[in-house]
């Protein structure tokens, strides 16, 4: 897995680039606990390369959505593969996380 991160105005972006799993989960959520510990609150989850996620990608962002929402900011995710958008809708992920088809438009949802 890789992870990029990126200021785009008033958000966060973090474009993850490969699978999200018991191997790679930790290595995730520190560096995402970490842009939130820094103040940087409002996130988006650039998915567009990520080809899998398993269910320790699934408590990474429930983990990361509670912690941004505690300290006033939000998690978002943006440009998900059909197959991982599967895993997000039959776990009721998509009920409680903002998705969008865009990071443009996942960024342009954040208040300014």
């Amino acid at each position: 897995m890789h992870i990029d991160i990126v200021q785009q105005d008033h958000v966060t972006v973090v474009a993850i680039t490969g699978s999200i799993d018991a191997l790679t989960a930790d290595t995730l959520v520190t560096a995402l606990l970490d842009e939130l510990q820094a103040g940087h609150i409002r996130l988006v989850a650039h998915f567009a390369g990520v080809e899998y996620t398993s269910s320790a990608g699934l408590r990474v962002l429930l983990t990361t959505l509670k912690d941004a929402r505690q300290r006033g900011g939000d998690l978002r995710l943006a440009e998900i593969r059909p197959n991982v958008k599967q895993v997000l809708d039959l776990s009721g992920f998509t009920s409680i996380l903002k998705c969008y088809a865009e990071v443009s438009m996942a960024v342009a949802s954040f208040p300014k």
